[in-house]
C-alpha cells in the first residue's frame, strides 16, 4: 500500500501540484469560494433583471418617489459595520481568544438584525403605500433583488448562532475556525453585494 505520509519527503523540485494533498483548509476555502462564485452569479442576473425593468413602472411610482435615503443609509451602515466587527472577531479567533470572539461576532450578529430590522421597515412601508411587487414590473425586479439579499442575511445570522454554538461546545479548534473562516467570506461578500445594491438601486433612482 502506498503511504499518504510519504509525500512530506518528496523533493523540493516536485511541482506542488504533485506533492501529495492539499491542506483541509486549503480545500475547504477553494470549494467555499465556488459556492460564493455561484453566489454571484445569482445576484449578477437579478442585478441585470433589474436594470432591465428599472424603467418599467406601468404608471406606478418610480424609486425617486419611493426610496428613503437616509433610511437605506442606516441599513449600510449596519452592514458595512457588521462586516468591520466580523473581521475582527475572525482575528480574535485565529488568536484562540474566546471571549473576544463571542463579543465581536455577537456585534455582528446584532448589527445584522438591525439591518433586517430596517429592510423589514422599509418593505412594510412601501406595501401600506400600496407599492408591492405586484404593482409594476419595476416593484417585482427590486423587490426579489433586495429580498434576496435580505435572505441571505438571515441565513447568515442563523449560521452565525449555530458557529458560536459549536465554540461554545467545541472550542475553537481547528475545524471549527475552518467553518469560521467560510462564515467571514460568505458576510462580506453579501456586503459587496449590497454596496451594488446601494449604489445602483437607490442611488441609481434619479427624478
Amino acid at each position: 500500500m502506498t503511504n499518504i505520509s510519504s509525500s512530506v519527503d518528496e523533493p523540493l523540485d516536485v511541482p506542488l501540484s504533485l506533492r501529495g494533498p492539499a491542506s483541509t483548509h486549503a480545500v475547504v476555502g477553494f470549494g467555499f469560494w465556488l459556492f460564493l462564485l455561484s453566489d454571484i452569479v445569482i445576484f449578477a442576473a437579478l442585478f441585470a433583471t433589474y436594470a432591465v425593468l428599472s424603467g418599467a413602472t406601468a404608471g406606478g411610482p418610480t424609486g425617486a418617489e419611493l426610496f428613503d435615503r437616509h433610511h437605506v443609509f442606516a441599513e449600510t451602515l449596519c452592514l458595512l459595520l457588521s462586516s468591520f466587527t466580523c473581521g475582527l472577531g475572525s482575528i480574535a479567533a485565529q488568536r484562540g481568544d474566546r471571549q473576544a470572539t463571542y463579543g465581536w461576532f455577537g456585534v455582528t450578529a446584532l448589527l445584522g438584525l438591525c439591518f433586517l430590522y430596517l429592510e423589514f421597515a422599509e418593505f412594510s412601508t412601501l406595501l401600506a403605500q400600496g407599492a408591492g411587487p405586484t404593482r409594476s414590473a419595476f416593484l417585482s425586479a427590486f423587490f426579489t433583488l433586495v429580498g434576496t439579499h435580505g435572505l441571505h442575511v438571515a441565513a447568515g445570522l442563523i449560521w452565525l448562532v449555530v458557529m458560536l454554538a459549536q465554540i461554545a461546545t467545541l472550542g475553537l479548534r481547528p475545524m471549527v475556525q475552518n467553518r469560521l473562516f467560510c462564515f467571514a467570506l460568505f458576510w462580506h461578500a453579501l456586503d459587496i453585494v449590497w454596496v451594488g445594491v446601494f449604489t445602483i438601486v437607490y442611488l441609481g433612482a434619479t427624478p
